[in-house]
């Protein structure tokens, strides 16, 4: 019975808005269109959009350029759109003010113009749009439009998050998570991204995720972590599936998962997740929550690398140097070991080095392997120190020098390389004790200089 009196109510506003719209009336062709709208009559809905639009309606010149911009009822048509927005955002409609902002700060239908972006931005947001609130907030923060203001930023952030805007939480959030015009405060940030999260934010669901699994600004709580983590996740936030893997792959407050951990990894990678690629192609590579399958290990580190994975890149080398799963290629393992050698890869530099002292995949350069040893053993890297000082015992692409070759055989030695350690002496006897002395001296010297630059403030890792 409701439902027919529903009807019938229905029905009777129609004719009485088709009547009055017939007649000339603009908000009775207004509210016509949104009739035909909400059925999705896109057709007839622009037909009396339009009518209503040309009287000067800004509602329905707003309505309008919405219809052109989504193309809805005619083609898609930007230039349309932001002339539509502009009519009725000229008129004070604050809605098509923030419409008209974005047409600017996207250069959609009119040249792209940050400024001009700003002033309608600004515009809707004194008339207490959140949404505009937000997006000036943003043009404050990112310096679009007017220089960077952390102040003004957080003080129209804070404007639209009182209004239950969650993009707005999710930045004031942000801002005292990394200290930008205030004081970093974690137990701020978790408040605001609790707020933005209750209302299904994905990404301040991660946020807090992360703020449980890691204890900032609350009593640390796996469970807790995974709960919001997942929610976030299944709603396709691909750096939540990340971190959501990490955690079942681990065992981080939870049963370890690596079945799950796998399947998040995956959902993650297919949004191009670079660490996620990486680590579903060695859950592959090493049968952790799957059987082993070569073939798409090598699938997901070379996506993993093309998008400039260091590691990738340096596995991706090993497999072509070793054959495994793909035929043998030492070219490819050079370009890949150079890929993330370049990148400073210190295991990658070695085995470039390798390659080039033993003509493989290039010409043989002696040269080229004494530049590639030197660049990962002044990293640390144990092999290669010792690889440096075998091509400086036997004055191979730089001149020999016994005291040089015992140095870097020391500092392998000390970083843990069995062979290093074991083939020292037999350098050591053939130099005299001034020349050891002076061997150990130089190695304490590279030891001070290196954790110097550890130190030194903006040094890099």
């Amino acid at each position: 019975m409701d439902r027919q009196n529903t009807i019938r109510e229905n029905y009777q506003t129609y004719m009485w808005f088709r009547q009055a719209a017939e007649r000339g009336d603009a908000y009775a062709q207004f509210n016509l269109g949104l009739m035909y709208k909400k059925d999705g009559e896109y057709g007839r809905a622009v037909g009396w959009l339009r009518k209503a639009a040309q009287q000067g309606l800004a509602f329905a010149q707003n309505h309008l350029g919405s219809m052109y911009y989504h193309g809805r009822g005619v083609p898609k048509n930007d230039t349309e759109a932001a002339a539509w927005f502009r009519q009725a955002a000229e008129q004070g409609d604050a809605s098509a003010q923030q419409n008209l902002g974005l047409m600017f700060r996207k250069g959609r239908g009119v040249g792209q113009c940050h400024e001009q972006a700003m002033t309608w931005f600004y515009r809707a947001a004194e008339q207490g749009v959140g949404s505009a609130q937000t997006l000036l907030a943003e043009c404050y923060l990112s310096g679009q439009g007017a220089p960077v203001n952390y102040p003004l930023a957080m003080a129209w952030f804070r404007k639209a998050a009182m209004q239950s805007d969650a993009s707005a939480q999710l930045n004031l959030g942000l801002m005292y998570k990394y200290g930008q015009g205030v004081e970093s405060d974690d137990e701020q940030a978790l408040c605001w991204f609790r707020q933005a999260a209750a209302q299904g934010n994905a990404m301040a669901q991660r946020q807090l995720g992360v703020a449980y699994a890691d204890g900032l600004g609350v009593r640390a709580d796996p469970l807790r972590a995974i709960a919001w983590l997942q929610r976030a996740a299944e709603q396709g936030d691909k750096d939540a599936q990340f971190s959501l893997g990490v955690m079942l792959a681990n065992g981080q407050g939870v049963e370890r998962d690596e079945p799950r951990a796998l399947q998040w990894y995956a959902r993650a990678a297919e949004q191009r997740h670079v660490l996620a690629q990486y680590n579903l192609g060695s859950m592959y590579a090493n049968g952790r929550g799957t059987p082993r399958d070569e073939l798409r290990a090598l699938e997901w580190y070379r996506r993993a690398a093309e998008q400039g994975a260091a590691i990738a890149q340096f596995n991706l080398g090993v497999i072509y140097a070793s054959g495994q799963g793909v035929p043998r290629d030492d070219v490819q393992a050079v370009h890949w070991y150079r890929s993330a050698a370049e990148q400073g890869d210190a295991s990658a530099q070695n085995n470039l080095g390798v390659m080039y002292a033993n003509g493989q995949g290039v010409p043989q350069d002696d040269a080229m392997a004494v530049c590639w040893y030197r660049q990962a053993a002044e990293q640390g890297h144990a092999l290669a120190q010792y690889n440096l000082g075998g091509m400086y015992n036997s004055g191979r692409g730089v001149e020999r020098d016994a005291v040089r070759s015992y140095m870097w055989m020391l500092l392998a030695a000390d970083a843990g390389d069995e062979t290093a350690n074991a083939n020292k002496s037999i350098v050591a006897r053939r130099l005299t004790p001034a020349e050891i002395g002076a061997a150990v001296d130089q190695s304490q010297q590279w030891r001070m200089a290196r954790a110097g630059s550890a130190k030194a403030p903006g040094a890099g890792h």
